[in-house]
């Protein structure tokens, strides 16, 4: 019988190629981390078998975690290198985070709902992502102590580009964010350089709706 780690890495490789090369992302760093990072332990033990597959996935809270292409895409519009700061708004499992943190050199998350916050925590510092800095706060008002940042992504729908979060850009910083209403939004990549904001639509995607000061109310 298969031994278990080997079993979800060989799932690892097949996801990379299936569901990502074949796609289109091609960014080295990017498909490295995808290959390294255990996505099954990111999800509920009922659901690990299902963890490599071309879908999100429910992590409790009404939240999920994406869809393994459209992590793949986000992170290499961040265009990051390894120097770089970045800061996630939305922590939810976890799964972003530590796919960001194989490729930079610190990154910043924001979780709002505390049980989740708590969960992704325990998980990271058990993998040993000591590069990764959490908080439960609302992450739509950005982490100003922390700015600026080099890149920006958000893992939730928001119903217009926050301006809390392009004012927390370096110039050359990249800004991800699906915009949109609750049921369908835009993918919007924003590079902030010296003669102002660009904006770039990726597509389609779906995501929760992303809730506090500067996106949907709760309700």
């Amino acid at each position: 019988m298969e031994n278990e780690s080997l079993k979800y890495e060989r799932q690892r490789d097949e996801m990379v190629r299936q569901q990502i090369e074949s796609r289109g992302i091609i960014n080295p760093s990017v498909l490295a981390a995808l290959r390294n990072v255990p996505r099954h332990l990111f999800v509920s033990e009922a659901l690990r078998d299902q963890a490599y597959g071309d879908f999100p996935l429910p992590i409790g809270e009404q939240q999920t975690i994406s869809q393994p292409f459209i992590v793949a895409e986000m992170t290499q519009a961040l265009e990051l290198g390894k120097d770089d700061r970045v800061l996630e708004i939305g922590t939810g499992s976890g799964y972003q985070a530590a796919i960001l943190a194989e490729i930079a050199y610190r990154v910043y998350t924001v979780e709002r709902i505390r049980s989740l916050f708590l969960q992704a925590r325990k998980l990271l510092d058990k993998l040993k992502y000591h590069n990764i800095v959490m908080r439960c706060a609302d992450g739509t008002v950005g982490w100003e102590d922390e700015s600026p940042f080099d890149a920006i992504i958000v893992t939730a729908g928001a119903p217009i580009i926050p301006e809390s979060l392009v004012n927390q850009l370096t110039e050359g910083g990249r800004l991800v964010v699906p915009v949109g209403n609750q049921h369908s939004q835009d993918l919007i990549k924003i590079t902030k350089d010296r003669r102002g904001i660009h904006q770039t639509n990726l597509g389609g995607c779906r995501f929760v709706k992303l809730v506090g000061k500067h996106g949907w109310s709760e309700s």
